[in-house]
């Protein structure tokens, strides 16, 4: 038998020549919508929900798939949810673990097949969370707690709403550059702020990893994090271990999620003597076209007075 080498052209070839006889990959398609009725668009969290509102503006219904005041981290699918979901055309997700909970809600509404998924990260550079006391290298999840992922999710959810909905998919990209013009604006406000101070010894600890993506675009670093459980109550024990756990950080600051950390501000002040800043993972609350901005900024703000306090 003579054996024949092929070059790796046509090596290549006949790859492509194989791959061309293999089934083709079924996406999820959403079924037919009657003439001039407007796309459902599904969002899975509060950031998405202002994301897709910007983009689509009255050319789409945007539609939470869970109620605003319930809690993400620990959600569990209710029969309402899984309703709303045999309705929708389109789901946007976070995908990377902040919204396992939708997945269920899709299975169980019978859509597993035929509603598509706009994976709002699938074009944005992940990090692993900093400073976890494991050490694992478990991706971060928040990146919509930044302006420059935030930005970039944007236009990955313009891009595949155009290819679902063409004929609007100009508009969309028109409100999309004005909406990301927005977060760019308030982003260099706050680049000039920083601009000149110097950054090099600022320390601080997080209850909870949900800040490293807005800390890296002002070249900051999370030292630890006490406390990775969110939205939990802590017993008395887990604050015990909690404030000995912040002072072997040796950090002057701690960042504490406003909507789940207001008791404990003080009583870690008081034993530990650092300064805790409450900053926002915009995941509560009504859902509205200007949530993300106006927490947005005041997280930028909070961010910016825990620097100021900290080069004290």
């Amino acid at each position: 038998m003579t054996i024949v080498e092929l070059s790796p052209r046509m090596l290549r070839r006949r790859c492509i020549a194989m791959l061309a006889l293999l089934p083709a990959v079924v996406q999820a398609t959403p079924p037919p919508r009657p003439t001039g009725q407007k796309l459902k668009i599904g969002a899975t969290l509060h950031p998405y929900y202002s994301f897709v509102a910007n983009i689509v503006g009255d050319r789409a219904e945007v539609i939470p798939l869970i109620a605003g005041d319930a809690n993400p981290h620990s959600y569990q699918p209710q029969p309402d949810d899984i309703a709303r979901a045999t309705k929708l055309d389109v789901l946007v997700v976070n995908g990377i673990g902040h919204d396992e909970w939708a997945f269920e809600i899709v299975k169980a509404a019978g859509r597993k097949e035929t509603l598509p998924l706009i994976h709002a990260n699938a074009s944005v550079a992940l990090i692993p969370i900093g400073g976890d006391p494991n050490g694992a290298k478990v991706v971060n999840p928040h990146t919509f707690v930044s302006t420059t992922a935030a930005i970039q999710q944007v236009f990955e959810i313009t891009r595949r709403l155009g290819e679902l909905d063409p004929d609007n998919a100009a508009a969309y990209r028109r409100n999309a550059l004005a909406y990301a013009g927005r977060i760019r604006e308030l982003r260099a406000q706050f680049m000039n702020r920083f601009a000149g101070m110097d950054l090099s010894s600022f320390r601080c600890a997080t209850t909870h990893a949900g800040y490293d993506y807005l800390m890296q675009e002002f070249g900051l670093f999370v030292s630890a994090v006490i406390e990775p459980r969110h939205g939990v109550a802590p017993t008395a024990r887990q604050l015990a271990g909690t404030i000995e756990a912040i002072k072997k950080a040796d950090v002057r600051v701690l960042f504490a999620e406003k909507y789940f950390s207001s008791g404990l501000a003080k009583p870690i002040e008081e034993a530990t003597g650092v300064k805790v800043f409450a900053l926002s993972h915009i995941s509560g609350g009504p859902y509205t076209a200007d949530r993300f901005e106006v927490e947005m900024r005041e997280n930028l703000e909070t961010l910016a007075a825990a620097v100021d306090y900290s080069r004290k």
